[in-house]
């Protein structure tokens, strides 16, 4: 069995979950961290005993020894030159959606994978959510007939929200939507998107960033089937990172419902009051195991690249999934229907004004 050496870029709240997973995972012989808070540095270095813990990100570039990295980093603007430079330095990456800010950008990233055999994927971490791969196997094995449509409804807490839309003032397409965008194509291969039509709203948001509250994004797929996806990002403050999830997938022969709200535990006390302790989306960790998809997803990325396997999301995936997003920020501010492929020049986010 051959082990791989791992970098994590960024230990926030989910590089630090990467770096736990990796810590724990035995395909990973050793373990490198680059964070530019220095506490937070110390505080997961404790947690899982790296060969280096670093504030400078490069200096892993140098590291041969250094077989793979994930990119946890925040803002998102350093996805794309960050991913740009480890490809370039030969290492397998990992990186945290958005996959770039503009579309020329993740083609470039798709050139150097390519070019130099290197394993790239993005972390949409749904996929790896049990009750999405129950739906994605009943479709796959006609369980429910022939797709007909599919709803996602998916809502964030207000604090959460805060953190992400004034990071780049991206919108709910582009930095939630996203994870249910893949989902739900890759539940629907191989049919493409070819028509966007988005509409959102900002009543909240307005008065601070300009960002909207939400967005609800219908995709036409190119054998007729349409699905929705309404992502908000302005619940009341709830536990830190809650995530409300409602998911429809009908097809001709039957239809699967699913609530993927994750209010099954409830805590109440005199303090806090009542809180939903293993509702966020990626998961948290729970003693000795973890609930939640994330570290199952950190985990593959290790396995594909220690036991040389393909990885579930392929960066071609991940940059339809970026059109189809591009598009719903295009649709939304034109307010107008988006065909796909999208034309020269559309091809970039759009960040609120």
């Amino acid at each position: 069995m051959r082990r791989i050496n791992v970098g994590i870029i960024g230990t926030g709240w989910c590089g630090g979950i990467r770096a736990n997973a990796c810590a724990a995972n035995p395909l990973v012989d050793g373990l490198y961290i680059a964070e530019i808070k220095p506490e937070r540095l110390a505080e997961v270095a404790a947690a899982t005993n790296p060969r280096k813990a670093t504030t400078e990100w490069r200096e892993l570039l140098d590291i041969k020894e250094i077989d793979a990295i994930y990119i946890s980093a925040t803002p998102e603007t350093t996805h794309y030159p960050m991913a740009r430079d480890c490809l370039n330095a030969g290492k397998h990456v990992f990186l945290e959606k958005p996959i770039a800010m503009e579309l020329r950008e993740a083609d470039e990233l798709l050139d150097i994978a390519r070019r130099k055999n290197l394993k790239f994927t993005i972390g949409y971490s749904q996929r790896f959510n049990p009750k999405q791969a129950y739906i994605k196997k009943c479709v796959v094995d006609g369980t429910i007939g022939e797709p007909v449509n599919a709803l996602v409804s998916r809502h964030l807490s207000r604090s959460l929200g805060n953190k992400i839309n004034t990071r780049t003032r991206l919108s709910p397409a582009a930095m939630e939507a996203t994870h249910d965008i893949d989902w739900v194509l890759w539940c629907l291969e191989p049919a493409k998107p070819v028509r966007v039509y988005c509409q959102s709203v900002s009543n909240v948001n307005r008065h601070k960033n300009n960002t909207p509250d939400s967005s609800l994004i219908t995709v036409t797929m190119d054998n007729g089937v349409i699905f929705t996806i309404g992502a908000g990002w302005i619940l009341p403050p709830g536990y830190p990172n809650y995530s409300r999830t409602w998911i429809e997938f009908v097809g001709t022969e039957g239809a699967l419902f699913v609530d993927d709200s994750r209010t099954d535990v409830a805590l109440m006390t005199m303090q806090g009051g009542l809180v939903h302790p293993m509702s966020t989306m990626p998961g948290e960790p729970v003693g000795h195991v973890f609930a939640g998809p994330m570290a199952t997803e950190t985990d593959h990325f290790a396995t594909a690249v220690a036991l040389d396997r393909p990885v579930l999301v392929t960066p071609e995936q991940a940059r339809q999934v970026m059109e189809v997003y591009v598009a719903a920020d295009i649709s939304a501010d034109r307010n107008e229907p988006v065909d796909l492929p999208l034309r020269a020049g559309d091809n970039r986010l759009v960040a609120a004004q």
